[in-house]
Parts: C-alpha cells; structure tokens; sequence
C-alpha cells in the first residue's frame, strides 16, 4: 500500500498526465474544425496557431510537426467513423447496412479534406495514410460481412467482392463531395443496391456464400 508520502508523488504526476491528454484532444478538436474543408498544403503552421489562438511551439509540443497534428487529427475523426461502422449490433442486418453507409457519407461529407487525404494516399506516398484507409476499408468489411453472412471470417473470394464494392464506394464518394448532384438519401440508396449485387455475384460463383434475403432478385 501506498503512504501518504508516495501517494502525494504520485497524484501531481497524474494530474499533469491527465491535464496534457485534455489538451491534446483540445487541439485535436480543433484542428478537426480547421481542416474540416481545408487542405493540408493550404495551411500553414502559422495559419493553424492564430486561428486555434494558441502558440505555435504548444502544437509543436504535442504533435512534433503539422503532419503529426494531422495525421492526430485524421486518425481521430476517422475512429469515430470506424467506431460507428462497428456499432449498431443490436439492429437488423439490413437496417445497419443502411445507417452504416450513411455515417460513412456523412464523415465525408462533413470531413471533406481529411477523405481526400485518406483515400488518395495523403501527399505523395504516405504509409501512415494508407494504413487509416486500410483500416477504415477493413471495417466497413467486417460490418457488411457480418450483416450478410453472420461473420466476419470469409473466404477470399467474398473478401474480394466486398473490398472491390468499397473501392467503388471511395472514388463515387470522392466525385459526390466534389459534385453533390445527389441526395445523400439517393447516394446512399444507390451504394446498398450496387452492394446487392455485389452479394449475388459472390453467391453466383461460390453457393455456399448466399446473399441475403434484401439483396435477392426475388426477395
């Protein structure tokens, strides 16, 4: 057991901890806001500081450089968006699959130049970039795996349906922030009909892999 002594050593140091973790997410939220439709070239540090109305050296002290603030920022908007896609259980399959590609709109939507980045790569070849994508692709993946088969360990072939039907879904989504001609209500309609047949060409090439009652022709 701790004494009264060590105690007292112990809960400055935790203080401070706690302190500095609020705020890092502080300046998270608002470099969310910052770059929420902004680009990354088109801010500058300096940019970034008068309008968080901070110095420049804190978010320096945090995040080393504007690409560790924003790649900080990047992976955090983009946990709640995998987060998101992981939740829901407790709805019907059909009904996640809908409210799942509909936050996965409104994250882009909302976040227009972070998306950009995430599907695009980043500037240049970024592997830090391309491993949130990667994982944003992986969880859409498993959502929809597990609303059509009931698992999330398929075969190689379902696998490959799937990912190519979220690859389509990134560059339809980049053309949609760039040229909203659609409703959000219509894109997202047009995503789970083409997910539909997505599910009946696994089925058509491995029986084993039924699709489900809502993407059959003859449902």
């Amino acid at each position: 057991m701790n004494t009264p002594h060590q105690r007292a050593a112990v809960c400055p140091r935790t203080r401070g901890t706690e302190r500095s973790a609020a705020r890092r997410a502080e300046l998270i939220a608002i470099g969310r806001k910052l770059f929420a439709d902004t680009s990354y070239d088109a801010l500058s540090m300096d940019d970034i500081a008068r309008q968080a109305h901070v110095a420049k050296g804190l978010i320096y002290y945090y995040f080393q450089s504007k690409r560790g603030y924003y790649l900080a920022i990047v992976r955090d908007s983009v946990a709640d968006l995998v987060a998101f896609a992981a939740s829901g259980l407790e709805l019907p399959a059909v009904d996640r699959v809908h409210r799942t590609i509909d936050g996965y709109l409104r994250y882009a939507e909302n976040h227009q130049a972070a998306y950009r980045t995430i599907v695009s790569g980043g500037v240049g070849f970024d592997a830090e970039v391309h491993a949130i994508r990667d994982g944003v692709r992986e969880a859409i993946i498993a959502t929809i795996a597990e609303g059509a088969y009931g698992r999330g360990d398929i075969s190689p072939l379902a696998r490959m349906s799937l990912l190519s039907w979220v690859c389509g879904v990134e560059g339809a989504t980049l053309d949609w922030i760039d040229r909203p001609r659609l409703s959000r209500t219509a894109m997202r309609e047009l995503l789970v009909k083409t997910l539909g047949g997505a599910l009946r060409a696994v089925e058509e090439l491995d029986p084993a892999y039924r699709a489900p009652e809502p993407a059959r022709r003859d449902a």
